[in-house]
């Protein structure tokens, strides 16, 4: 299976990366992807873009050198907003695309294994919520069924993260998790996109660890939403309406 979409990438926005936007996109383009989303860190991870950012991605290109950009974020689940998430609902509806996932420093990092599930779990109910990003990370024990049978439930995406299992990324000392959840995802049939978690536009499409799992678990290419711009977009469109998909045109 060749993949053509990478749903979760980070711009210099994010504090921790470093690379712009058509940076992400110049890379996506050379390496044959039909389509990238761009998901930069929520305002209450440190270093993390205010909120105004995510307001006014309607101003970059729709379409950028030939390759479909999806505006999105990848919001955190906090202890202390009306909807559990650190951008409101009016906000999430206006983006092309919205990943969540567990952080440290976010406010909930002293939580157990059963707040950390409750939390997820009512991010995952959201219906403006389109993927669940690193389920295995160490640092934030889960219920791996609760979370994939919620996932299945609400026809939100579970991720496979490639950077999950690079050796630079801290949370590839302890991958079990990662593993658990493609293998729980697999046996249920969720939805799974795999992604490369891009910091640096180099690492943009590098999809081969994250392949490496999917095929041991066995997930089966037709629950891969990430396999071409077609199925990412007919999935979005189908779950709700994205008002600002088309608003920035083509470059």
């Amino acid at each position: 299976m060749r993949l053509l979409a990478d749903l979760h990438t980070h711009s210099v926005a994010s504090g921790h990366a470093y690379s712009t936007v058509a940076e992400l996109a110049a890379t996506a383009a050379a390496r044959g992807l039909e389509l990238i989303a761009v998901t930069d860190h929520g305002p209450a991870l440190p270093g993390a873009p205010h909120a105004w950012y995510f307001l006014n991605l309607k101003v970059l290109p729709s379409v950028l050198g030939g390759v479909r950009i999806l505006k999105g974020v990848e919001a955190n689940p906090v202890p202390d907003t009306d909807n559990g998430l650190d951008l409101d609902d009016v906000t999430l509806a206006k983006l092309d695309f919205v990943a969540v996932g567990l952080h440290p420093n976010t406010g909930l990092d002293d939580l157990d294994s059963v707040g950390h599930t409750e939390a997820l779990l009512r991010a995952i109910a959201n219906p403006l919520v389109d993927m669940v990003t690193h389920p295995g990370n160490p640092s934030f024990p889960l219920d791996v069924d609760a979370v994939v049978s919620a996932a299945v439930a609400h026809g939100v995406i579970i991720e496979i993260n490639s950077g999950s299992f690079e050796p630079s990324m801290s949370r590839s000392r302890d991958s079990a998790g990662e593993i658990a959840f493609a293998r729980a995802a697999a046996e249920a049939g969720a939805l799974v996109a795999i992604t490369s978690d891009a910091h640096f536009h180099a690492h943009v499409g590098r999809f081969d660890r994250a392949e490496a799992v999917a095929e041991q678990v066995g997930i089966a290419e037709e629950r891969v939403v990430s396999r071409d711009a077609a199925t990412v977009m007919a999935h979005l469109t189908a779950r709700r309406e994205r008002p600002r998909i088309d608003l920035g045109g083509v470059l």
